[in-house]
């Protein structure tokens, strides 16, 4: 990216969003005292690791840095960031909503200003439901019945997949039934309360584990190429999905020309009392390295701070915006995408969900709570055990590894 002012304070920043090069012109060019360099140093875990890297060495982390918002607490307990109250971050807390600002805080700290959320939807082909007849499922026990007609009618797919890898969106799956897995605050940073076991985890999974035994939902891994494949070629009817999974199944080079994909709200335990969650969701924090920490607080509130940088991550990047000038905006609510026949899936569903999504609380360990219910789930499906079994069992080995860190259980 161009530098504009080459005599402003240059900020460096690490991110991975899809036509963020523009978002950098954008910023450089109006802002005189600050100038953003920016470098792609990965995506997702490959980032954490560089950062990680950087972290040990003491020196070599960017004064900015893009985090998922599960991440936060991660690197906060490292001291890897900077609480952004003492530069003026409480000042933006009502551009954003509830739930997109408890995730980036811990107590009375805020580590890090949100961008963009996943809060979720069932984005689903509606010429497949309709050439067998199925309506739309609106709660999990329709959802079934639907998984059950496809079979009984001998479509060559299945309704949806479950994939054990799910990470994020298997623990949203959890929420929705009360699921609070973890109490933690970095204030008390050596106390953490896990209760991955609870009641309403254990009745999701034995639903799951039930639909994966008769065969009417597949168990391929997320993210693989297989997996892309199959989420357009008619190998699933519907997929459970975040605000941002429409671009992600446009961006799909094999995606079926005739398809006719529609969006719906998730579907519902309690149609009476529907619950919202969310799935993802990403950040901009200060790094501890930061050699200007109040310049590069400056990035980090203001780089997805217009409708213009807005209008080029949701046009461009396919991104759901948490910064409510643009997510409260006519523009954006009547915004009709092609690749759903014109339907304005923001009004119809990703807005009330995001609206109904309070926020969440991570561990400070959460990559490897992710990696130890991949691997309960994983044994589940193989039928080592059930399904009840491999929540106590992660509960027992979250607890175990907490302690071994130095953690005292709540």
């Amino acid at each position: 990216n161009e530098i504009v002012n080459a005599e402003a304070t240059q900020v460096s920043v690490w991110a991975w969003y899809p036509a963020f090069e523009e978002v950098v012109d954008l910023f450089n060019e109006s802002h005189d005292d600050v100038q953003i360099c920016w470098t792609n140093a990965g995506q997702g875990n490959d980032e954490y690791t560089k950062f990680s890297t950087a972290i040990e060495a003491g020196s070599g982390a960017p004064d900015v840095i893009m985090l998922e918002s599960e991440v936060l607490s991660s690197f906060s307990i490292r001291d890897a960031l900077v609480d952004l109250t003492e530069y003026g971050a409480n000042d933006v807390a009502d551009d954003y909503t509830e739930g997109a600002w408890k995730d980036v805080s811990s107590g009375d700290a805020v580590y890090a200003i949100p961008v963009d959320g996943g809060p979720m939807g069932m984005l689903y082909r509606q010429d497949i439901l309709d050439q067998y007849g199925i309506p739309v499922p609106t709660t999990w026990d329709e959802f079934a019945a639907a998984a059950q007609a496809l079979k009984d009618a001998g479509a060559p797919g299945v309704l949806a997949d479950f994939p054990t890898n799910g990470r994020a969106y298997n623990q949203a799956l959890f929420a929705q039934a009360g699921s609070v897995p973890f109490e933690y605050d970095n204030a008390k940073p050596t106390e953490i309360g896990i209760d991955v076991n609870d009641q309403g985890s254990k009745d999701v999974l034995a639903y799951w584990d039930g639909l994966v035994k008769q065969g009417l939902v597949a168990t391929d891994d997320a993210f693989t190429a297989d997996y892309n494949t199959k989420l357009v070629d008619g190998s699933y009817a519907i997929y459970v999905a975040a605000a941002w999974g429409p671009g992600y199944l446009g961006g799909l080079s094999d995606a079926d020309a005739d398809a006719v994909w529609k969006a719906a709200p998730v579907p519902q335990w309690d149609a009476a009392n529907p619950v919202q969650i969310n799935w993802g969701g990403s950040t901009f924090a200060v790094t501890s390295q930061a050699k200007d920490p109040e310049a590069a607080a400056v990035v980090a509130k203001e780089v997805f701070g217009t409708e213009e940088a807005w209008k080029i991550g949701i046009e461009e990047a396919a991104l759901f915006p948490l910064w409510k000038p643009i997510l409260e905006s006519d523009y954006f609510r009547d915004l009709e995408y092609p690749f759903f026949g014109g339907q304005q899936i923001n009004k119809d569903v990703f807005l009330p969900a995001a609206a109904g999504y309070t926020g969440f609380t991570f561990s400070p360990f959460q990559n490897y709570a992710y990696d130890q219910l991949t691997e309960e789930l994983f044994a589940m499906v193989e039928g080592e055990k059930d399904s009840a079994t491999a929540l106590d069992d992660l509960q027992a080995s979250l607890e175990q590894y907490a302690t071994e860190q130095g953690f005292t259980l709540n």
